[in-house]
């Protein structure tokens, strides 16, 4: 027995993404639906982040279109993650064979050979027993030498640590000079040198934030939706982390109460459900539904 649920939208995926442009009445007549329903489908899609093409009469979607980068950001590993998978296994006993066989898949994907040199891992170690000891003290510290591939330089960055990341592999600090708040890599310093220099900015330090769309930032703010059974069971099955915020309100409703840091993903699954959720804050967020409706609706004009 098939299962019918997104079944449409998925083979529509499918074709779509076929070395071949559809027009309307041969994508129906695959999916066995009328073409005022397809043209339902398509606009769900291009809802949901893909970026559909048209040539002449024929429709397909492109490769590029943020859907399709997202997924690849959630089923592929960045260099990032396999250094940090890679420091979590340092801890495995040398005779755990599959830990080993792992690390060594992650240094030749990602080129990781010099997190097996002992020294570079003296080093990178040396320099987290420096940052902890600062923020335990609430000292400034110079990060040495640190490479930045984002600017693509090699220069002393002179911060407030105040926040270890990431079993060790990133430090959240406040930079002197530019007044920001930023991520570094405990891999790219050559060393941290503590000064005996208190921190100033402690009430400019920010945590970062990671909504449960997946986006993050300093800033987020928060949304308030009363959900209907559906919209209720499709945000905890595409979004576990959600099951904290929500609480059961009668009459087979449920309120979601949740800080986010951007609309895009919230919206994205408001828009898909809309009929079976109502907005109860905030107004930036009721604004920006009541726009993209409009948005919506003229673009059927």
């Amino acid at each position: 027995m098939r299962m019918n649920k997104y079944g449409h939208e998925l083979d529509l995926i499918l074709l779509l993404t076929e070395n071949h442009s559809y027009t309307a009445q041969e994508l129906a007549d695959r999916l066995g639906i009328t073409r005022r329903n397809l043209y339902y489908y398509l606009e769900y899609l291009r809802d949901s982040g893909f970026v559909l093409l048209k040539s002449g009469h024929g429709y397909r979607l492109d490769r590029s279109s943020p859907f399709f980068k997202r997924l690849h950001e959630h089923i592929a590993l960045t260099r990032d993650e396999a250094v940090y998978m890679h420091h979590l296994l340092d801890s495995a006993e040398k005779r755990d064979y599959q830990a080993l066989t792992i690390r060594a898949k992650l240094e030749r994907q990602f080129h990781l050979d010099e997190l097996s040199d002992p020294a570079v891992m003296q080093r990178i170690n040396r320099n987290i027993r420096q940052l902890k000891k600062a923020i335990a003290e609430k000292k400034m510290v110079t990060l040495k030498a640190y490479s930045s591939p984002h600017s693509k330089t090699v220069a002393d960055r002179i911060v407030e640590p105040f926040i270890i990341m990431n079993n060790g592999t990133d430090i959240r600090c406040h930079e002197l000079r530019t007044h920001e708040n930023k991520t570094y890599k405990t891999s790219r310093m050559q060393e941290v040198e503590v000064m005996d220099v208190p921190w100033i900015c402690e009430d400019q330090h920010r945590e970062i934030y990671t909504d449960i769309f997946g986006f993050s930032g300093e800033e987020h703010c928060h949304v308030s939706l009363s959900l209907g059974q559906l919209s209720h069971n499709l945000l905890l099955e595409e979004h576990p982390a959600a099951e904290p915020y929500i609480k059961p309100t009668g009459d087979n409703r449920w309120q979601v109460d949740i800080d986010v840091v951007s609309y895009l993903g919230i919206g994205r699954f408001v828009l898909g459900l809309y009929d079976d959720i109502d907005i109860l804050g905030d107004k930036g967020f009721k604004a920006y539904i009541s726009n993209k409706i409009k948005l919506r609706k003229a673009k059927n004009k």
